[in-house]
């Protein structure tokens, strides 16, 4: 099969790659699209240590391993538990010790043809949402993560620092739920497209700093982080959505000494991010800057790599 693979060191276009293996524990799933999201490039810069097939936001078609779910339009989760520690136990199965994660940790992921999911990582997608929709449901989830680790009260001020995909997906959740949300960042289209939807945004440039309630770092740099500590009220919550790659030095003693709660969010379920795309509260296609064919993957990662860049996908065509 044609995919993306990164050795640590170099990234190809393979076209006879080996088809992953189906096993008792697994579904075989033919995958339409998928998205790059800042962890993909985060990758390549040494994340995790990870080699092998990137990619874990996809949309595709079960095609064996998995008789219920056989022809069914699905997408997945991307952990990958061992469903017999305490922590599974426990329906904490995206932190089990023992887990692989999609594209990122031990676990071949989506810039493929096909790939391998446990059959109870993946959800049949609703017949009103498009496939451009559908790859969405991963970040989507993540966003919607928020709203259960957060008690958000109607009207409380809410600061998303960053207008990436993912600060763009928070801020529309967030608003959706009656937040007062504010979204700053550096592009102005970005910002131009969150006024289309009335929400506020400000430019880095022209924006000063107050506190405020609730912070959400999704600049994916350790100044939006530095950023975000400065800003959050005392005794207010900061929710940290980026993964950094490179090593950084701060001081936590505005954490300390404000009081302040830290909240690291990360993944989320994925019925509140599929029920919001089938009931259009959400607008996901907007923020798809380009379309590449599998076969151009690396151009696709150069352009995701670009600056005001929102989403890249990648089609099997």
């Amino acid at each position: 099969m044609r995919a993306l693979h990164w050795d640590g060191h170099t990234l190809q276009v393979r076209t006879a790659h080996p088809d992953p293996q189906l096993t008792e524990r697994t579904a075989l799933v033919k995958v339409a699209f998928a998205g790059i999201c800042s962890t993909d490039l985060q990758i390549l810069q040494g994340y995790m240590g990870f080699s092998g097939i990137p990619g874990h936001e996809f949309v595709g078609t079960v095609v064996d391993g998995a008789e219920h779910l056989n022809g069914q339009r699905v997408v997945g989760e991307i952990n990958f538990a061992c469903g017999s520690c305490p922590w599974c136990d426990q329906d904490l199965r995206r932190h089990c010790p023992n887990r692989r994660v999609m594209g990122i940790l031990s676990a071949d992921g989506s810039f493929a043809e096909y790939l391998t999911v446990p059959p109870e990582n993946l959800h049949v997608v609703p017949e009103s949402v498009i496939d451009e929709e559908a790859v969405f449901t991963e970040p989507l989830a993540a966003a919607f993560e928020i709203l259960d680790q957060l008690h958000l009260q109607p009207g409380m001020g809410v600061l998303v620092l960053g207008d990436g995909k993912l600060g763009l997906l928070c801020a529309q959740v967030l608003h959706g739920a009656g937040a007062r949300v504010t979204v700053v960042g550096k592009h102005p289209d970005k910002l131009t497209l969150l006024r289309s939807m009335e929400i506020p945004a400000a430019l880095l440039s022209d924006w000063r700093p107050h506190p405020v309630d609730v912070v959400i770092e999704a600049t994916g740099t350790t100044k939006g982080l530095s950023l975000a500590i400065e800003t959050v009220r005392p005794r207010g919550t900061l929710v940290l959505k980026s993964t950094v790659a490179q090593e950084h030095t701060l001081s936590l003693a505005p954490l300390v000494i404000n009081e302040v709660t830290v909240i690291g969010s990360r993944c989320g379920r994925f019925p509140p991010a599929l029920q919001a795309l089938a009931r259009k509260h959400v607008a996901v296609t907007p923020l798809i800057t380009a379309t590449y064919p599998l076969a151009d993957a690396i151009a696709a990662m150069n352009r995701a790599s670009e600056p005001g860049v929102l989403k890249v996908l990648l089609q099997n065509c």
